[in-house]
């Protein structure tokens, strides 16, 4: 049984497309124990959507942080999952939706520091 809550969220990119996204908590008395680990909040990237690349990969790693008394979050790039928008084949279309998970972390999570996590295409 994990030691965490998880929240399901939109987070909306420069260009308008909108990413579903995830926030997995520590609960309450692990994040007491890791007062340090407030301010700091991992963002994983997952691999390429084209090559069946989606944030469900990531849960495990996404569970295990929160259970470790840290915050973490998950997202579907534009194309995947249920995210709106295209995927590209550059990439760089990406890259807004790394940014904008990013910034909306430190909008509205109080993410002081952010660490991001990627594989494969999700470097």
């Amino acid at each position: 049984m994990s030691n965490h809550t998880r929240d399901s969220c939109t987070v909306e990119t420069s260009d308008g497309v909108k990413l579903q996204a995830k926030v997995f908590n520590p609960k309450e008395e692990i994040n007491k124990d890791h007062q340090d680990n407030d301010s700091l909040v991992v963002v994983l990237v997952h691999p390429f959507s084209i090559l069946g690349g989606c944030q469900a990969l990531l849960r495990g790693i996404a569970s295990g942080l929160a259970d470790k008394g840290y915050k973490a979050v998950t997202f579907d790039s534009r194309g995947a999952g249920k995210s709106t928008g295209r995927a590209s084949l550059t990439g760089f279309s990406e890259i807004k939706d790394v940014v904008a998970v990013c910034n909306w972390v430190r909008d509205h999570l109080s993410g002081q520091r952010i660490l991001l996590v990627g594989s494969s295409a999700g470097v």
